[in-house]
């Protein structure tokens, strides 16, 4: 049986109202976390963002003309 991902309460997934929550208690402390920015999600640099000077700079949606 999974379990609730903020008490670890066994959920029943068939009967729970709030899945994958045990209930909306859960539900909504989850939300406060998204929204507090609690959770991210591990970010990996990438090429264009290191300044090695090498190429032409990255290019931004805002950037195009017309």
């Amino acid at each position: 049986m999974p379990r609730c991902p903020v008490c670890d309460a066994a959920v029943d997934l068939a009967a729970a109202e709030h899945p994958p929550f045990c209930g909306e208690r859960c539900r909504l402390v989850d939300l406060g976390r998204w929204l507090d920015e609690a959770y991210s999600l591990p970010e990996k640099p990438r090429d264009d963002d290191e300044g090695d000077g090498e190429g032409p700079p990255a290019r931004r949606p805002d950037d195009d003309e017309g």
